[in-house]
């Protein structure tokens, strides 16, 4: 009973705003497109990328997530192209989303470039009514069966990359849209709240066989505290690594990946929870999924940390 009353909770705020509206992945530094549009075309090559992520085990109706993206440069200089899916299941609550992305590169010097991106899409909330028991059988908004929202949703980023590092920032849920489930609701409490996100990284070349990655990012969902990542991976020759972090007022990871050939990429990880939800649930798997097609014969600069 405490677990069903426990994801009542964190249902019912996130549909509120006063929690972190968007999904959260520990393996983050492998899908950055996901959260800044800006990314998109930052390698010479298109990619595609998936994530899975099964959020809090033992919780009932715990979060679950999926994510498939494709982005890359065009022939022509200096352009990229990508495209985004995502479906989020918490408790009788289900988003669907896809957005489409166009990114610019410029080049300031023989090492660094920038990029400014855009995304514009859809985003569609489902609340099945029938999976809610309310204090009053006859409740008018919960008597409707699937309950749904349709909206136009976008995010805006920029990128300052080199061969070595990056940092960036992207604003996701820009157009701060309301939630309205009922054709007759002329008024809602419910919207999609402005979150930022501010994100790096650097890579250590320790000969010609060691890399080490450290990454962070800062992630703002006002009124939502501020959820802070960070962490670190080690790569022998490109091609296996390991290694773990921690994201504030929620866990600590670890994670192993292998990639064959720079081509294919799939990695793990697991979340050890360090808030009282501990007491519910044994933690999170994350599973990473990546394939990198043929290199374009144009296009932005390579940056090998974030391979």
């Amino acid at each position: 009973m405490k677990r069903v009353i426990l994801a009542a909770s964190l249902i019912l705020s996130v549909i509120n705003g006063s929690a972190q509206q968007l999904p959260q992945f520990t393996q983050y530094m492998f899908n950055q497109y996901a959260f800044n549009p800006a990314y998109c075309g930052v390698n010479p090559s298109w990619e595609a990328v998936t994530n899975n992520r099964y959020q809090w085990l033992g919780i009932v109706d715990a979060p679950r997530t999926f994510t498939l993206s494709a982005q890359g440069p065009l022939k022509k200089e200096n352009m990229a192209l990508g495209g985004y899916i995502y479906t989020d299941n918490v408790g009788p609550t289900r988003r669907l989303g896809f957005q489409a992305s166009y990114a610019y590169h410029v080049r300031l010097n023989e090492s660094i470039n920038l990029s400014f991106g855009l995304s514009i899409g859809f985003n569609q909330w489902m609340l099945d009514a029938d999976k809610i028991t309310t204090y009053d059988p006859g409740d008018f908004y919960f008597s409707n069966g699937l309950l749904k929202s349709t909206d136009m949703d976008g995010k805006f980023g920029m990128y300052l990359y080199h061969s070595d590092w990056y940092v960036g920032a992207s604003i996701e849920q820009m157009l701060h849209n309301k939630l309205s489930f009922l054709a007759t609701q002329t008024n809602s409490e419910s919207y999609m709240e402005d979150h930022v996100n501010v994100h790096g990284g650097y890579t250590f070349h320790l000969g010609d066989d060691w890399d080490i990655d450290p990454s962070a990012l800062l992630k703002i969902g006002l009124p939502a505290p501020l959820k802070f990542d960070i962490g670190v991976r080690a790569t022998y020759k490109k091609s296996i690594w390991a290694g773990g972090g921690f994201r504030t007022n929620d866990a600590a990871y670890a994670m192993i990946g292998y990639c064959y050939k720079s081509q294919l990429k799939i990695g793990y990880s697991f979340d050890f929870t360090t808030t009282d939800l501990r007491n519910y649930s044994s933690g999170t798997h994350e599973v990473m999924l990546g394939f990198v097609f043929a290199k374009s014969k144009s296009g932005t600069q390579n940056n090998p940390s974030l391979e």
